[in-house]
């Protein structure tokens, strides 16, 4: 039927875009106020840009667009009432999209509610809904958001030159330098992470000109901490790097716990899916550094996040703080913001493969 509403959720992360439809109203007869996602999620190409102005609307636009007509194509039709879009460096680098998107989706979507979220906001109502605790988003990079009623706490997330610690590209990176450590015969090095470089990556010596010019280059350097993992079991250098993260993304965590008598903690993001090597120490850092805290299971990852956060603002029920940067709702366009002033290239754009990640978060 063409006249059914959807609620569209958008996941930006150093991988690309996640996108789903879902209906708002739950999956009831009698209704549940959980979005039910109609079909799998769409994935992009290849990651949003980011230039002198942070994301670049007109990229993201460029890849969005077709997606989501692709989703209403094959859900038979209808119209989107609300989409949340949660973007990775939003809080820092998202003034572009701030500015432009949600006039351009009005326009080309006829959508009149948007809320743009960093990507930790999305991760934490994916996992915890609106319950106050503390969530650690950890994809690509790593990000630790705590909420209690009134507002929103972070650490880290500041990309993988500043920081990320402890996130998927600080581990491949760490287990990069000790392979290179390796080569060149200084302390320090990992001949089992030697091996395991140049088996991914080919001759050491070509690495620079591999890595250097890419401009996804956390996601490459992410692509190897699952090597760092598997050689943790008998490799005490990958052993020692994944304690190490252990150690950061605890940090990360007991920053922003609410200092409440017992604080909820959940763990989401493609990361943890290395296992063991990493969840183990993870586990004993958290207990050591957070006594008070519980552990829960993350109810959903951040796309989920996302399309529950489309689903509250389309009834008008979002519990969770709003906040400039880390979560804004826009509903009035002013005229003078026309879809046709951003560089966006409608027609012609690449193919959206479907996601097979199943949930990987690139945080």
């Amino acid at each position: 039927m063409t006249d059914r509403e959807y609620v569209l959720g958008v996941d930006s992360g150093g991988s690309g875009l996640r996108a789903a439809l879902a209906d708002p109203r739950g999956p009831g007869p009698g209704r549940s106020t959980e979005p039910v996602p109609l079909t799998e999620p769409v994935r992009s190409a290849e990651p949003v840009h980011t230039g002198p102005r942070g994301i670049d609307a007109g990229h993201f636009l460029k890849q969005l667009l077709p997606m989501a007509r692709a989703l209403l194509d094959e859900a038979g039709g209808g119209r989107i009432t609300a989409v949340c879009v949660g973007a990775a460096g939003l809080a820092s680098l998202g003034d572009d999209l701030r500015a432009h998107l949600p006039a351009a989706l009005a326009e080309q979507l006829g959508v009149h509610r948007t809320a743009l979220a960093a990507d930790a906001v999305t991760a934490y109502a994916g996992a915890l809904g609106d319950r106050p605790g503390a969530v650690v988003a950890a994809g690509t990079g790593m990000i630790a958001i705590g909420m209690d009623p009134t507002a929103w706490h972070r650490a880290d997330g500041w990309g993988h030159l500043l920081g990320d610690c402890g996130g998927g590209a600080w581990i491949g990176r760490a287990g990069l330098d000790a392979a290179l450590r390796a080569y060149d015969g200084r302390r320090g090095g990992s001949a089992a992470l030697l091996a395991r470089a140049a088996e991914r990556f080919g001759p050491l010596p070509e690495l620079p000109a591999q890595l250097y010019p890419r401009p996804d280059r956390p996601a490459v350097l992410a692509s190897f901490a699952p090597d760092v993992a598997a050689c943790a079991a008998d490799d005490p250098v990958a052993r020692g790097i994944l304690r190490e993260a252990a150690r950061h993304i605890a940090e990360a965590a007991a920053a922003v716990c609410p200092r409440t008598e017992e604080c909820e903690v959940a763990l989401t993001g493609g990361l943890f899916h290395v296992g063991d090597p990493l969840l183990v120490p993870l586990s004993e850092e958290l207990a050591d550094q957070l006594p008070h805290a519980r552990r829960v299971p993350a109810a959903g990852d951040p796309l989920d996040g996302a399309l529950r956060i489309a689903a509250d603002v389309a009834a008008d029920r979002l519990r969770l703080p709003r906040d400039g940067r880390m979560l804004s709702v826009h509903g009035n366009y002013p005229a003078d913001i026309r879809v046709e002033d951003i560089p966006v290239e409608i027609e012609g754009t690449p193919g959206h493969p479907r996601d097979e990640s199943h949930g990987e978060d690139d945080s």
